[in-house]
């Protein structure tokens, strides 16, 4: 892996491309490029000298010749009608055009519209010319169609060089008749545009710091590239581009067809999840994120100074989550309530799942007897969203595919598989080690515990064996020891050591904390001081219990977890639109 990623080959910091704009990925490469320029630059001057020696002081003129059929690129107004301009950059847009001109969106193109002409306006995603002929591939959200242009009549040479020089990403607005044709390198395969029109809308820098095609490759295209260059079969090897470059020029990334597939389902999540709480009578609630002290008592919290420098100074911190203002609203007889909203952890913790903001999907509700009556509400809410990303997001899960092997989550559509903690610990001894083993070196180290809490490996494995006994990879872990659950956990009636709390689960790893609450103020005073949490910090709180309290449960989910595993990706870093995690501030 390491000598793939040393394979990006880069002139001063930056990639370079050569005249038909196209990446050259290695210093053999470059170094073939560049000797043919010398070559032909050399060829060139001995050409001027010999027509300078053959036609005198008339060489000059003949020599400038070629500048009289330089490009004019504008800048070209268009207001109002039609200008005289078929090409050109357009002047800056300021909400000042009535051109009436109608847009179709490239995903809308089909062979359906052949002979109709028709406004583009899309991003150029490469060029490629030939003397009189140039074609420009255009992209908008990930639709790609081809434009055509032949020197004619009606289409000067110097349209076809301005077409051909366009800069990749550049923004432009294309009008063009609809032809059939077959195109297999763009999603609008059986039709193409002939250009009629061009215009320079907002030109991209040359030096991109990302490609998007080096970005949106698979990485079993960039292994089967190693292998042709180590067989010869190919000059460099295709770059790797790194989660860093990536996320410090995110903009950009959010271009690669898989990228913003990604955010089109994380969005799609959140909707099916207030769609399935508000059709279970749910209100939507949105808690304060600055607060005093620590909203759940622990320790890895963003601290800050309240009104700094004022009288109403204070310490603060950021929300790690809705939980007691949800339980709040409860006792307000809100009844249902749901928050899709920012969560904020200071844990130390530099893995491919933890971020120290993330998206809190979060719910809480009255139940009449036993906590299951949220797992229920659960199975209910989760299963509208993976049916919803199933049947109405394909076209993005095979983009997303495309780059990211994407294997379907294995899930029931009625009741899930619900196992108790001791039936986990069971399984992992009997896999026998090490998931029946803690790490060395952790506090517990040694044999797993009947009252401990699981290590992400050991949840992992579970995951698998669960997989292979029930077939499943959404399931319930429920029945936690109490001494790893939060001081407001409602412990279990038969057994004091347990829990009525639960973990949801998907491929091996946890997307959910929930559990009954505690309702009775001297349980949950006494609880409280257990952990190591004074009462006296969270008097609001407390209080609200004191004048008649619903018993309660609930739970919340990660946004980012969800997306990311209901895909399969290795971090959630790709499913989090602009991360933040423990050495991550920008962009």
């Amino acid at each position: 892996m390491a000598d793939a990623e040393q394979a990006e080959f880069l002139v001063d910091g930056k990639p370079v491309f050569d005249d038909d704009g196209n990446r050259i990925t290695s210093k053999g490469a470059y170094k073939k490029y560049t000797a043919k320029k010398e070559k032909d630059a050399k060829k060139a001057a001995h050409k001027a000298k010999e027509a300078e020696a053959k036609g005198g002081a008339a060489a000059p003129a003949e020599a400038a010749a070629p500048a009289a059929e330089a490009v004019q690129t504008g800048p070209v107004t268009y207001l109002k009608d039609e200008p005289q301009q078929a090409f050109g950059e357009l002047v800056l847009v300021q909400s000042n055009q009535t051109t009436g001109r109608e847009f179709v969106h490239v995903s809308n193109l089909s062979a359906a519209q052949e002979g109709q002409e028709v406004w583009v306006r899309g991003r150029v995603h490469n060029t490629r010319s030939k003397g009189n002929n140039c074609f420009v591939v255009l992209r908008q959200t990930g639709f790609t169609v081809q434009g055509a242009l032949f020197k004619g009549p009606d289409i000067p040479k110097e349209m076809v060089k301005f077409c051909g020089a366009l800069s990749r990403e550049s923004v432009v607005d294309v009008k063009g008749k609809v032809v059939r044709a077959e195109v297999k390198s763009c999603t609008q395969s059986d039709l193409e545009l002939s250009v009629l029109r061009c215009y320079l809308v907002s030109k991209a820098e040359a030096n991109l710091p990302l490609q998007i095609e080096d970005a949106g490759r698979s990485e079993a295209e960039i292994e089967e590239s190693v292998k042709k260059v180590a067989a010869g079969e190919m000059d460099g090897a295709y770059v790797r581009v790194s989660n860093e470059v990536r996320l410090d020029n995110r903009v950009i990334d959010l271009r690669v067809p898989a990228q913003n597939a990604i955010f089109r389902l994380s969005s799609a999540v959140c909707h099916f999840y207030r769609a399935a709480l508000l059709e279970k009578g749910f209100t939507e609630i949105h808690s304060p994120k600055i607060i005093a002290g620590a909203s759940e008592g622990g320790a890895a919290v963003f601290k800050l100074k309240y009104m700094e420098g004022t009288k109403h100074e204070a310490p603060a911190c950021l929300a790690q989550s809705p939980q007691l203002y949800k339980q709040m609203c409860i006792m307000g007889d809100l009844e249902r309530v749901f928050e899709v909203g920012p969560v904020f952890r200071a844990e130390n913790s530099d893995t491919s799942r933890h971020l120290t903001e993330f998206t809190g999907l979060d719910f809480e509700m009255q139940i009449n007897e036993s906590y299951t009556e949220a797992l229920d509400m659960t199975d209910f809410f989760m299963v509208k969203i993976f049916e919803g990303l199933k049947n109405n997001f394909q076209r993005e899960i095979q983009i997303i595919s495309q780059q990211y092997p994407v294997e379907p989550l294995q899930y029931s559509k009625d009741k899930n598989l619900r196992l108790q903690f001791p039936e986990a610990i069971a399984m992992l001894r009997a896999a026998g080690p090490p998931y029946s083993k803690n790490r060395p070196g952790m506090p517990d180290e040694g044999d797993i515990e009947e009252l401990q809490d699981l290590e992400t490996h050991q949840e992992r494995h579970l995951g698998q064996l669960v997989k292979e006994k029930y077939g499943t990879d959404f399931w319930v872990l429920e029945r936690f020891p109490m001494e790893v659950r939060p001081f407001y956990t409602m412990p279990c009636a038969d057994d004091p050591n347990y829990s009525n709390s639960y973990d949801v689960f998907m491929r091996g790893q946890e997307i959910m904390s929930g559990a009954q609450r505690v309702h009775d103020v001297p349980l949950l005073c006494k609880q409280c001081e257990a952990k190591g949490v004074p009462p006296s910090q969270l008097t609001a709180y407390i209080d609200a219990f004191r004048y008649g309290a619903f018993p309660h449960a609930g739970g919340g989910i990660g946004l980012e977890r969800v997306v990311a595993l209901y895909l399969g990706l290795d971090n959630v870093r790709k499913t989090s639109l602009f991360p933040r995690d423990i050495a991550r501030l920008t962009p």
